[in-house]
């Protein structure tokens, strides 16, 4: 079931610049950085109250966002919803006919299973949904 908003990611040529956008522009906290190889993008995190910004950019690059940036520019890329049962998601929404990125869930930054929802099948937004490991009992 989807419970939040978990993150707002845009789509940047260098992190550098970006990041310095967001902490001295802005005064917006940074978390830190992480590589995602699985998504060929190396990300920076900035939390808000309920939510965060992910700047994302090529790593190497490579990659989709890399594609993105040369079709469509800098800018918002995608939203990603929290989930706590990404399978169940996944299931019912292709019951309703919508299409994924990919076959089956990938790794994602902080250690959280991701899919993407394609853009075609919901009015052009990119949509990621992330499960997050359970918290330690």
């Amino acid at each position: 079931m989807i419970i939040g908003l978990d993150h707002i990611a845009i789509a940047v040529a260098d992190m550098d610049v970006a990041i310095a956008r967001f902490l001295e522009d802005f005064g917006v906290p940074m978390s830190g950085r992480e590589d995602v190889p699985t998504e060929q993008t190396s990300t920076a995190f900035f939390p808000l109250p309920g939510t965060r910004i992910e700047l994302v950019t090529p790593l190497d690059g490579l990659g989709p966002i890399a594609a993105s940036i040369d079709k469509r520019g800098e800018g918002i890329h995608h939203i990603c919803f929290r989930t706590d049962d990404l399978d169940a998601d996944i299931q019912r929404l292709r019951g309703k006919g919508y299409r994924f990125t990919s076959e089956q869930p990938r790794p994602g930054a902080h250690g959280t299973r991701v899919i993407f929802v394609h853009p075609k099948s919901a009015g052009g937004v990119l949509i990621e949904l992330a499960e997050h490991p359970s918290e330690p009992t």
